[in-house]
């Protein structure tokens, strides 16, 4: 195989990924707090030896997946009416207690179990700014979440919604469409912003990622030809060398 097919080669593998980041996107337009992700792409250069000292002289250039980036934009905010939705307007994240440790998420779709636990959609127990479950009881009666978290009743105050913060958003890994695990410290976010009865939708933009995910599927077929036509050019070149007669 020619260094043509290798260099289509190394761009139908970062196609291939780009493929399935836009796909898993845009399958997840409609789940709350989703963050879409991107691919971060470079080329790199390989100097072919024996060719000399001059540069640029066949010099081969190959495209390369460095990354995958999340998109934090925030999604749209819509009310729902649930007293136990709650939407973050701004920075910060949830945090909700796994079977395998703490998890981070933008999706406030709460419900309240019968022992008074605040879970999300998974069964997940909320935790509250002390990292312990968020529990209200159910003769708490209605109740009010403001926009620091307090939750309150007519009695006063029951506890508060705990929002936490990372230095660096990249550094969280997704598990799932909608937890994000976090690799370095978390902290307390000391003014978060919190909107009850309402849902943070997807921050995916369907029009846009359905455009982006035509693009893609264009640019493998292309590249996915082009590497059949040099095959068979090399076929055929060796056909001939093959059919020419011996002095």
């Amino acid at each position: 195989m020619d260094s043509t097919a290798y260099i289509a080669l190394s761009r139908i593998d970062v196609l291939k990924r780009e493929l399935d980041v836009a796909a898993n996107n845009l399958a997840n337009e409609n789940t709350d707090g989703f963050k879409g992700s991107r691919e971060l792409f470079s080329q790199y250069l390989v100097h072919q030896k024996g060719s000399g000292q001059i540069p640029g002289d066949r010099e081969q250039a190959y495209t390369e997946d460095k990354a995958t980036f999340r998109d934090f934009v925030q999604g749209p905010l819509r009310s729902t009416g649930n007293a136990t939705d709650v939407a973050i307007n701004g920075e910060g994240y949830f945090s909700v207690r796994t079977t395998q440790g703490v998890r981070l998420t933008r999706n406030g779709q709460f419900t309240r179990r019968l022992d008074g636990t605040i879970i999300d959609s998974a069964g997940n127990p909320v935790l509250d700014n002390n990292g312990r479950n968020l529990v209200l009881r159910q003769e708490s009666g209605d109740f009010s979440i403001a926009k620091d978290g307090t939750i309150s009743t007519e009695d006063g105050p029951l506890g508060m919604i705990g929002i936490v913060t990372v230095n660096n958003p990249q550094t969280l890994i997704a598990e799932g469409s909608y937890l994000l695990r976090p690799t370095t410290p978390t902290r307390q976010l000391p003014n978060p912003e919190l909107h009850q009865a309402m849902l943070e939708g997807s921050n995916v933009n369907a029009v846009a990622e359905t455009t982006r995910l035509v693009q893609i599927q264009r640019d493998y077929d292309l590249t996915f030809q082009l590497i059949q036509t040099e095959t068979t050019r090399g076929m055929n070149a060796i056909d001939k060398i093959a059919a020419e007669p011996t002095s």
